[in-house]
């Protein structure tokens, strides 16, 4: 199974892309128009999609991961550059001990038993900042097959979006908090990381949040 990352440069001057870049619904359907129609009930997952936004010198770039290809031709002819390669040597290539840096925007939460919400009259999910945020990033690390060695985080604004009504329902109005994380860490279970890289960690990841990026780091870097 061959695992693609590809990266997107949208054209600021196109009207299509800045209206993607500020609405993670339209952007949610815009990269999955870029697969094929036909991948069942959840084409998303089926086809291991994962993305966010990042900021660069240049302006924001769209980092894209699937278990399929992709067809840059399917995006409208102004949208921007796209390149694409496989990630496969990458991921092949860890090892338990190997250090890594590590990046994830993800949606932090915490998710109350009924019992608890009821007596405190609290949502059923309670995004999570700060320590809070960085405690939930440990365990979530632990799950991945990684020992964190530095961790940097830094609240994002939140994923927004409007999502139309399914049938007769009201518009949903899609909200996720967002944290980066970035920092070190150790390689523990090479497996389990390989499959968290390409299931992604966390809530949200129709909308931009979940994809964990590595990259190989010098041994005792700090």
């Amino acid at each position: 199974m061959t695992v693609w990352l590809t990266r997107i440069i949208p054209n600021t001057g196109s009207h299509q892309a800045r209206r993607d870049l500020g609405d993670v619904v339209a952007l949610h359907r815009r990269l999955m128009s870029l697969f094929p129609d036909e991948a069942g009930p959840d084409p998303r997952a089926a086809l291991g999609v994962l993305h966010r936004t990042e900021d660069s010198p240049t302006g924001p770039h769209i980092l894209l991961q699937s278990r399929h290809q992709p067809d840059p031709s399917r995006l409208p002819d102004t949208y921007g550059k796209t390149i694409t390669r496989p990630v496969d040597p990458l991921f092949d290539a860890l090892r338990s001990g190997q250090n890594v840096h590590f990046r994830c925007v993800a949606s932090p939460v915490r998710k109350p038993g009924a019992t608890t919400r009821s007596l405190y009259n609290l949502p059923a999910v309670i995004p999570l900042t700060g320590p809070h945020a960085d405690e939930w990033w440990f365990r979530q690390a632990d799950t991945a097959g990684l020992k964190v060695l530095t961790l940097h985080s830094q609240p994002l604004d939140s994923a927004t979006g409007i999502r139309g009504p399914r049938k007769r329902g009201q518009p949903q109005r899609i909200r996720h908090a967002r944290t980066r994380f970035d920092g070190t860490a150790v390689v523990i279970d090479p497996d389990l990381l390989r499959t968290k890289l390409t299931e992604g960690i966390g809530r949200g990841k129709a909308y931009g949040c979940g994809l964990l990026s590595i990259a190989p780091a010098r041994s005792g870097t700090p």
